[in-house]
C-alpha cells in the first residue's frame, strides 16, 4: 500500500497546488485572509470544494441571475429544491 504524503503549507503556496483544486491566486490569498494564516492541503481542498462550480455556482451565478423568480410560469423559485420553470 503506498502512502500519500501531503505537500506543506509552502509546498502548496510555492508550487501552486491549489491552482490543481480549482483554486484562483486571488481565491487562495482570500482563504490566506479568512484563516490569517495559510491553510493545510485539507483546508485547501475543503474550500476549493466548498467554492466549486459545483457547491456555489462561482461562474454561472450571473447568469442565473437574470432568470425570474416567481411569477405565473414559475412553479418553483430557487432554494434547496432548485428552479422548476413551466
Amino acid at each position: 500500500m503506498s502512502k500519500f504524503i501531503e505537500p506543506s503549507v509552502e509546498e502548496i503556496k510555492l508550487e501552486k497546488v491549489y491552482q490543481d483544486m480549482g483554486l484562483s491566486d486571488q481565491e487562495y490569498e482570500k482563504v490566506c485572509d479568512i484563516l490569517g494564516r495559510q491553510p493545510n492541503f485539507t483546508e485547501t481542498g475543503i474550500f476549493s470544494v466548498m467554492w466549486s462550480e459545483h457547491c456555489s455556482y462561482k461562474h454561472s451565478k450571473p447568469f442565473l441571475k437574470q432568470f425570474p423568480t416567481s411569477g405565473e410560469h414559475v412553479l418553483m423559485g430557487p432554494g434547496e429544491g432548485a428552479g422548476v420553470v413551466d
